[in-house]
C-alpha cells in the first residue's frame, strides 16, 4: 500500500521499522523538549501523510518510553484520519514523579495504518438477542 509522506523540515526522519517484523512505524521527535511530571506536551514528528481512503493511522506508545521513563501517549492511542493533511503531532504525557527529557530525533511512538470498514448505522426497536444478551462487565465468566 502507498501512502505519500511529506517532510516538513530536511532533516526529520521518515517512520521506520525497528526489525524486519515490527508492525509499528517509529515516528521521531524534531525538538528537544522537558516534560513536567504529571503534564503533557504536544511533539511534532516534522512528517504529513497522505493516508488512503478506508484506512487510518494509529498512534501507540513505544514500550521503552512507558516503562523507562514513565512516557506514554495522552489520549493512548491516536487516530489520524484518512484527510488529515497536517503535520502529525504526538500528545505525550508524563506519568512519573520525575521531569522527562526528549531529545531531538529520539523515537516517541509509533504508527500503524490500519483499514476499516464504514458502517451505516439502521434505527431499530430491538435487536437480534444472543447468548450474552444484556450482560456487561464480567458477564462472561472470570
Amino acid at each position: 500500500m502507498r501512502v505519500d509522506i511529506k517532510k516538513l523540515d530536511e532533516s526529520t526522519v521518515i517512520p521506520n521499522h525497528s526489525t524486519a517484523f515490527s508492525a509499528g512505524y517509529d515516528l521521531r521527535s524534531t525538538v528537544d523538549i522537558n516534560i513536567k511530571p504529571h503534564k503533557t506536551v504536544k511533539i511534532g514528528t516534522g512528517i504529513a501523510l497522505a493516508i488512503p481512503p478506508h484506512h487510518f493511522g494509529a498512534l501507540f506508545s513505544r514500550s521503552g518510553l512507558s516503562t523507562n521513563k514513565g512516557l506514554r501517549l495522552a489520549n493512548c492511542v491516536g487516530i489520524i484520519d484518512s484527510d488529515y493533511r497536517g503535520e502529525i503531532i504526538v500528545p505525550i504525557y508524563n506519568d512519573s514523579n520525575e521531569t522527562q527529557l526528549i531529545k531531538n530525533g529520539e523515537r516517541i511512538a509509533q504508527i500503524i495504518i490500519i483499514p476499516y470498514i464504514n458502517a451505516e448505522f439502521h434505527l431499530t426497536n430491538q435487536l437480534v438477542a444472543t447468548s450474552r444478551n444484556v450482560g456487561g462487565f464480567g458477564s462472561t465468566g472470570e
